[in-house]
């Protein structure tokens, strides 16, 4: 029985360790020119919404060189929709593009940034392409599906700069836009929704669109959303454009009216390369002509040649004739 139960615990602290060690595996002993000094998992708050994002696993590291030290923390999300999300909400107010991805943003002292389903801050330093192209190389279960195209249908006119989120569900819906019902929101029927806050001269407002599968499904939520106290709505194809109780009707009107859906087709086209041009093809039948000209050259000679050796080789006895009939 002792023994058993020795055997169970240490088979427990195996699987614990291993276990451990797999959470702690996505920054590498090495950036660049620096060494990592430590590793350990990152506590969250506001678990409710990372979950909702998908969120998976967290990491800080501390890397030093040198006369340099920073901290790196990764954050790995189911997808590239949970990434985007994140990165809007965690984007510093009043970060700047940076020029390191289409998701990223710098500070004096650092860098956020998205690829794939990775969050990655950086604090103390900023690293370069090089750098980043070897961590990306390496990030462990990496997922690179597309990110999702509604935020570029947030109108940009007036719009206050880092103020976007992302919805994907009603604790996200709650914490950026708690105003909303989820019920009128239907997440069930797999909506999403871009938030962002818009300047006016009578004080800000928050429009938020949300993108439904069918233009019928977003024609039935429109009604939904019309029956809320002080909302304005408007629907353009499958996105539903919601405005509560803005402080200014008309900059409403006009930032709804922004909110347009263009369908876009994209048909498999063939294009042309150089190997389709005439020339190529007439040079590439010549030397095809030539290689086989040239083979059939050296086959002839080497089977000519063997036939040559073959008969100088035979040097069997000469036959012995009796001529009997002369007998």
């Amino acid at each position: 029985m002792l023994r058993r139960i020795t055997f169970s615990s240490l088979l427990a602290l195996w699987l614990a360790s291993a276990h451990a060690g797999a959470q702690s595996a996505i920054w590498p002993e090495q950036f660049g020119q620096f060494a990592r000094k430590s590793a350990k998992p990152v506590s969250l708050t506001e678990l409710a919404v990372w979950d909702e994002y998908g969120f998976q696993q967290a990491e800080e590291a501390q890397y030093a060189s040198p006369g340099a030290r920073f901290a790196a923390t990764a954050y790995r999300l189911k997808d590239s929709t949970g990434s985007l999300a994140a990165f809007q909400w965690q984007r510093p107010a009043g970060s700047q593009p940076s020029k390191l991805g289409a998701l990223a943003a710098e500070t004096e002292d650092g860098v956020l940034l998205a690829y794939g389903n990775y969050l990655l801050r950086f604090q103390g330093y900023k690293p370069n392409v090089a750098e980043l192209e070897a961590l990306f190389n390496r990030l462990p279960r990496l997922d690179q599906s597309p990110v999702p195209t509604l935020p570029r249908y947030l109108p940009s006119q007036g719009l206050i700069p880092n103020s976007e989120r992302f919805v994907v569900g009603p604790e996200s819906l709650e914490k950026f836009a708690p105003g909303i019902p989820p019920s009128v929101a239907a997440f069930h029927v797999g909506a999403e929704a871009q938030l962002g806050r818009f300047q006016t001269k009578q004080g800000e407002m928050r429009l938020v669109i949300f993108s439904y599968p069918t233009p019928q499904i977003a024609r039935q939520q429109a009604a939904a959303f019309e029956k809320l106290p002080g909302a304005m709505a408007k629907r353009a194809g499958p996105l539903l454009g919601v405005i509560l109780s803005p402080p200014d009707p008309d900059a409403a009107e006009r930032v709804l009216a922004s909110v347009r859906y263009e369908a876009s087709v994209t048909l498999s086209q063939y294009v042309p390369s150089a190997r389709d041009r005439w020339e190529n093809l007439l040079l590439n039948i010549l030397l095809l002509t030539g290689i086989l000209l040239l083979f059939c050259a050296v086959a002839g000679l080497a089977v000519g040649g063997l036939r040559t050796l073959v008969r100088h080789r035979d040097t069997g006895d000469p036959m012995i004739m009796l001529h009997l009939e002369d007998r």
